[in-house]
């Protein structure tokens, strides 16, 4: 008798611990960002704002739901949003945010920069100890917005990653961010602000035909060529990947020079690609050299290092 029972308390507490494992996954965030609130230059006498406001942004990227898609913790995108703070009056805030998403790569402990910007138009209202509260259909708060449109973002750009174009519903998802944050009075979300290196210009960018190119890029590059770098044997397929994914990026620069998505693209890879081009198995790389040379000027120099011993 003793025995039954005991056999039908390990069969409860199974259920009970596959109930709770099930519920975890279907639950778990996608989000795993680090935040920093900094404030060096604000006189305030309550400095204590600033990490009330840096734990509520930590609560609202990692604990919301963002998809329907099931997460193991391991799978949670890691990224960091840095807030600077360089003026204060009463609840009205501004600064910079710099956003930086990194994707890890198959079988090694690398992760591979893919975002990294700074955005300068972050503006926005907050009282201590609010709830931050964000609704899809509508704009309840400036910070909130600008939190989930780049949640929405680097979820969108680690799918491009893994899948051909796998982004797209979560592209949706910003650009509908954009269009109800239009009339809230606040800077960014504008294409008629004079800046084309803005949050409206970036979803643009992403949904763009023209850049279909460097989303198709994104994903040959990571899924077809670095998650193949573990295996030595794969390593000079890999590279010939890479190189090709980046080959066709010359086409989108023809399509739109010095496109905002360009810019950022290599902002994110520029000392990656050296690094992945400079020594190792000898391959042809002038014309690769050629191609970056012309769409990415800025680190012309730095690419004269590709093919070096």
């Amino acid at each position: 008798m003793k025995l039954q029972r005991k056999y039908s308390i390990i069969f409860v507490t199974t259920c009970l611990l596959s109930l709770v494992t099930g519920f975890t996954k279907v639950h778990s965030q996608e989000l795993n960002a680090e935040v920093q609130v900094l404030s060096p230059n604000v006189q305030s006498t309550n400095k204590q704002i600033f990490t009330t406001l840096q734990t509520a942004i930590v609560n609202f990227l990692n604990t919301r739901k963002w998809t329907d898609e099931v997460y193991q913790p391991e799978e949670r995108i890691k990224c960091s949003f840095v807030i600077n703070i360089t003026e204060r009056n009463n609840e009205q805030f501004k600064g910079t945010l710099q956003i930086q998403y990194s994707r890890p790569i198959f079988k090694s402990g690398y992760s591979s920069p893919v975002l990294v910007h700074m955005d300068n138009d972050f503006q926005f209202e907050y009282l201590e100890f609010d709830r931050l509260d964000f609704s899809e259909n509508t704009s309840l708060s400036n910070l909130t917005s600008v939190l989930a449109y780049y949640a929405y973002v680097i979820i969108g750009l680690d799918h491009d990653t893994y899948a051909k174009k796998g982004g797209d519903p979560f592209y949706d998802r910003a650009l509908a961010i954009v269009n109800n944050s239009q009339n809230n009075g606040f800077p960014g979300w504008s294409g008629f602000s004079g800046s084309n290196k803005n949050r409206f210009w970036l979803i643009d960018n992403l949904q763009n035909p023209a850049f279909n190119g460097l989303r198709q890029c994104l994903y040959q590059y990571h899924r077809q060529g670095l998650d193949l770098m573990f295996e030595p044997s794969q390593q000079r397929l890999a590279k010939e990947n890479i190189k090709a994914s980046l080959m066709q990026l010359a086409e989108v620069n023809q399509k739109r020079p010095n496109s905002f998505l360009m810019q950022l693209f290599f902002d994110a890879k520029s000392i990656e690609i050296i690094n992945i081009f400079s020594g190792g198995e000898p391959m042809k790389l002038a014309d690769l050299k050629e191609v970056l040379i012309e769409i990415d000027a800025n680190n012309a120099n730095k690419y004269e290092a590709i093919g070096r011993s």
